[in-house]
């Protein structure tokens, strides 16, 4: 194997300082969402995604969102999202039923009891939040999170699509 092969081959380790960035925002990754969801089942008994569900579902005309476009607008497989959603029509909280636009897919309906679950719980998920994320944090750190957390994101879609099309062989 010649040189320039071995050099290609090579991982592209991290320095102190980008170990130091990695390992924050992996305790931020792994730590963030276990808190959250013990606020919400502390306050409202709603687990982390359930009360994702109802907020989307509330912020439709109607409470009503088509599973397909709920499961994008989380950013979940659809796989994740019926299981949640089995889970929640079990409490009540949502009934699905087939779309009128489309019989194959189904719409996701928001119930009273859902509506009251996630008035009842926005109040402390709110304050969770902003004790948490924006109180620590300056206006300007508030803005380089977000641009942060995009450019991350944004990142993480392209490689994840360049491995599923094998174009990132080249």
């Amino acid at each position: 194997m010649g040189t320039q092969a071995a050099t290609e081959a090579e991982p592209r380790w991290l320095d102190a300082r980008e170990r130091e960035v990695w390992l924050a925002l992996r305790r931020l990754m792994w730590g963030l969402p276990p808190a959250i969801d013990r606020q919400l089942t502390r306050d409202s008994r709603l687990s982390g995604p359930e009360y994702s569900v109802l907020a989307t579902l509330s912020e439709c005309p109607d409470g009503v969102l088509r599973s397909g476009t709920a499961a994008q607008e989380l950013g979940w497989e659809r796989s994740r999202l019926s299981h949640i959603l089995k889970r929640m029509e079990a409490k009540g909280l949502i009934f699905r039923t087939c779309s009128a636009d489309d019989a194959r897919g189904q719409d996701v309906h928001l119930t009273d009891a859902g509506r009251a679950a996630i008035v009842d719980a926005a109040p402390g998920h709110v304050e969770f939040v902003r004790r948490t994320v924006f109180d620590p944090l300056t206006a300007e750190q508030q803005d380089l999170l977000r641009e942060a957390c995009s450019r991350i994101i944004d990142a993480a879609m392209t490689v994840e699509a360049e491995a599923g099309d094998g174009s990132g062989d080249s």
